[in-house]
């Protein structure tokens, strides 16, 4: 038994950091490995953890998310499971590289040699400090040591703040995003992809990121309300016989026009299907087409064809057979070279006065020419309408043709659309209806998953390509890497049969310099944490993952494509379950995002109210919905730290009872208290299993109070009366019940209820088996009826402005004749609490106390 000195004034003060090294020292939340095997997979939790970005700060969302997930961890390790809870950093990407480049103000630029002693400008720079014209370029090696020495640093912090938070994570089995086994892993299922001619390359349009000079994938996408302009246009017949007019607000793609288009039912232009009609400013002669996707009752119903100016015009370009006109460049800009087709001299002319200028410029001087030319008809027409962004980036995305990497994901395929849709069904989601958000995404696919990024830090393609007789690359002669042999960089690692001194020769080879999409690693976790083709008996106890908890913004980036990756290499789902948490939102139901600028950070948050407190919040929410948070008055974290203080008073005053040895419980308000904590045993335990847990901290939590406002006062005199003959059943009771509810606690009040159980328990109480419900025989409805007669008690003595210490001489209880026959199984109680000499009983319909008489106190 445990000899812990109980403080004469417990805190949670200090807490955090006293548990969290003896957690450390002890081991307490090791994964079992031993165990495990002599279990079986059945005996195993295993988590399929979040791993954070490694680019800044943790938020509150973090806290609220992760929380979620270590209750039900905590749970199962009580229930007696070997729990696998790793945590993982996405180290690679291109926020981390956006970072680095503003905090040390560098840019990366691989034509630079490394340079061994290079030391950054300075260190700290932010997003509105450092202008990318003012960044020192550095070699491509050089920028990923800085990428890896900024986030080591973000990582030893994020770490810190997790365990202040009471994570029960295994802090023995972690990994990074960018390390060299994750490499091979990822570098792995990529060949094995390939193999199976799941992974192929193709020239294709690309949504591209001007800033990020990158490929950006449909799942990376968001919507933004941008200004713009109808700017109606005059297209020439080529016959003569008059002028079409088009709306558009991309007027600075004029030169990239390859047809107009009008829906095949509008009767309006069924006419010039099949005709021709001359460009306005380029005189460059285009089909007039029909395609079911134009929109009859948008601007004038016909509109013209540009590469690119939206996915739109990708569809309509693929399924019309149109050629492919590129006139804006990799950096936003107008290409210096006008298109073939533009041919007349006025032509070149108007296409000279574009050329270098960037969309913007562009779009103004356009609309001057044609206004010039006479070719726009009237003013332009400013609106407003959605325009895609990659989701970390400040500009429009344009579309420019580029070669990419890809991985089949349905949306081409329809009977991997429907595995993929099948095995969403086959597992349990939490809540329910994020189901049906899965399966949109999976059914709205437009193109197959871009997995390819022009940037620096990340996981490389490990492909080179045999370069022809002239030093080009020949795109049919892939090499790849055998097993053996990875991890490889293809920029220093020659492929099999070659030497570095081939390399960029005619006859030799070239490294591919692309790295993955940081999701298609991401898109590894359970592979990546359980050791898949690196340690086969692992894998085998984890896998597949019991969870994946997540945020519901990333269902359509990191749930489908780990579900994906599953599908095509173990024909099945990653995880049984799925566990989505709502969003974090702001006094105004905003949701927090650092793009809003109202984002609050968790570190000020924890050290002011204290962990559980902030645990406590975050457990009232359910999965799936969102919580609003107001750090200038955080109501229920006020309301969790309240809590914690008054388990931590209550065991106090509880175990200040001693129980004798031969103690039993055998008064009825003692075994009616015990029946209803069993109810809530069940009920909680129910709630808990279905990741419920703000439902099983309702009823825990509902059940405490009724324990310390009603049954502690109501039996503590008993309690203390050792001469009593029920002192030893409420002192008992009482034990029984504090070792029950600071279990039942425990997953939420991490540090709280471990300070508790150390003052009378050995052990961790997070290593304690979870409660039971104890079979003891006794009517709940004694303790009900019991605190209802004790309320009415309170309120007569206010109402007769006395105080509740001041003696009664008799007071009657009305109530119904069963009622009665309870509340006499507890009247000695209740004359104890309510120092009544007295108590008589009526025939009523409710409880209802009256006649009190107070005792006369001596003047």
């Amino acid at each position: 038994m445990a000899d812990a000195q109980i403080p004469d004034k417990p805190a949670l003060e200090g807490l955090e950091t006293k548990w969290d090294a003896a957690w450390q020292g002890q081991g307490t939340y090791l994964f079992d490995r031993a165990e495990a095997v002599r279990r079986g997979r059945a005996g195993v939790y295993s988590v399929d953890t979040p791993p954070p970005t490694a680019s800044g700060s943790l938020h509150i969302g973090h806290v609220f998310s992760f929380t979620h997930t270590d209750i039900k961890v905590r749970f199962e390790r009580m229930r007696g499971k070997s729990v696998f809870y790793p945590m993982g950093w996405d180290d690679n990407g291109l926020p981390t590289e956006r970072r680095v480049q503003n905090y040390y103000g560098v840019r990366c630029d691989p034509s630079l040699p490394y340079d061994p002693d290079f030391t950054p400008p300075y260190e700290g720079g932010d997003n509105k400090s450092s202008r990318a014209a003012d960044q020192v370029p550095i070699s491509r090696r050089n920028f990923i040591d800085l990428c890896e020495a900024l986030t080591a640093q973000d990582e030893v912090t994020f770490e810190e703040l997790f365990r202040q938070l009471g994570l029960s994570v295994d802090w023995t089995q972690t990994y990074r995003t960018i390390s060299d086994d994750t490499i091979r892993t990822s570098q792995l299922a990529f060949v094995r992809n390939l193999e199976r001619g799941e992974a192929f390359q193709a020239m294709a349009p690309t949504l591209w990121d001007i800033d990020f000079r990158s490929a950006i994938a449909q799942a990376e996408l968001e919507d933004r309300d941008q200004p713009a302009a109808y700017h109606r246009l005059a297209f020439h017949k080529t016959d003569g016989s008059g002028d079409v007019f088009i709306e558009t607000t991309r007027p600075e793609l004029l030169p990239a026009c390859v047809a107009l288009v009008a829906h095949p039912d509008d009767e309006r232009y069924q006419p010039l299907f099949g005709s021709t009609v001359r460009t306005p400013l380029f005189d460059v002669e285009v089909p007039v087409l029909a395609h079911p996707l134009a929109q009859q009752d948008k601007g004038s119903g016909i509109a013209m064809i540009c590469t690119f100016g939206d996915v739109t015009d990708i569809v309509w370009w693929r399924e019309l057979d149109l050629p492919n006109r590129t006139v804006l460049g990799k950096d936003g800009r107008v290409l210096a070279e006008a298109p073939d087709v533009i041919v007349t001299e006025a032509g070149k002319a108007a296409y000279a006065e574009l050329a270098g200028k960037t969309v913007f410029s562009a779009k103004k001087r356009v609309a001057e020419l044609l206004s010039e030319s006479g070719e726009l008809i009237g003013d332009p027409k400013p609106f407003t309408h959605a325009v895609k962004f990659y989701e970390k980036g400040d500009r429009p995305l344009e579309i420019v043709s580029t070669r990419q990497w890809y991985l089949r994901n349905g949306a081409r395929d329809q009977a991997l659309r429907e595995k993929l849709i099948e095995l969403g069904q086959q597992m349990s989601w939490h809540p329910d209806f994020m189901r049906v958000r899965f399966e949109n995404w999976t059914n709205g696919l437009t193109g197959d998953w871009l997995v390819s990024r022009q940037r620096f830090f990340g996981v490389p393609i490990p492909v080179w390509y045999a370069l022809d007789e002239h030093g080009e690359r020949d795109y049919s002669r892939v090499l790849v890497p055998s097993a053996e042999q990875l991890p490889v960089d293809p920029t220093t690692d020659a492929p099999a049969g070659y030497t570095e001194s081939q390399r960029g020769v005619p006859g030799g080879f070239d490294g591919e310099r692309d790295i993955f999409d940081t999701w298609a690693t991401s898109s590894l976790t359970p592979q990546l944490a359980g050791g898949w083709q690196r340690d086969e008996e692992l894998w085998s106890l984890v896998a597949p993952f019991d969870v994946r908890p997540q945020g519901q913004d990333i269902i359509r980036t990191w749930l489908f494509s780990t579900m994906l990756r599953s599908a095509l290499e173990d024909d099945r789902a990653p995880w049984t379950d799925a566990a989505i948490s709502g969003f974090i939102v702001d006094p105004d139901r905003k949701k927090m995002s650092k793009s809003k600028g109202n984002v609050v950070t968790p570190a000020d948050i924890l050290h002011q109210h204290g962990s559980d407190a902030v645990r406590y919040w975050s457990a009232s929410s359910r999965l799936g919905t969102d919580a609003a948070f107001d750090p200038q008055n955080p109501t229920q974290i006020k309301i969790g730290r309240r809590l914690a203080i008054k388990v931590l008073n209550a065991a106090k005053f509880v175990l200040s009872f001693p129980v004798p040895e031969d103690a039993a419980v055998t008064h009825a308000l003692d075994a009616s208290m015990l029946a209803t904590l069993d109810g809530v045993v069940r009920e909680a335990t129910k709630a808990l299993d279905a990741y419920d847990h703000a439902r099983a901290l309702e009823i825990t939590e509902s059940f405490f109070w009724t324990f310390c406002d009603d049954y502690l006062e109501l039996v503590k005199e008993r309690a203390y009366d050792r001469s009593d003959v029920g002192q030893a059943s409420a002192a008992l009771a009482l034990r029984i019940a504090l070792s029950t509810l600071l279990r039942l606690f425990a997953p939420v009040l991490a540090f709280a209820t471990e300070e508790a159980w150390s003052w009378f328990n050995d052990g961790s109480v997070h290593t304690a088996p979870w409660p039971e419900p104890l079979g003891i025989q006794g009517d709940p409805a004694v303790l009900t009826v019991v605190g209802d007669a004790l309320i009415g008690i309170r309120r007569a003595k206010t109402e007769a402005k006395a105080s509740q210490k001041t003696p009664v001489t008799r007071m009657t209880i009305g109530a119904p004749a069963d009622t009665v026959a309870l509340l006499q199984l507890a009247e000695g109680d209740l004359k104890a609490v309510g120092r009544i000499a007295e108590i008589t009983y009526a025939d009523a319909e409710t409880i209802a106390v009256s006649g009190i008489e107070l005792e006369q106190q001596e003047v």
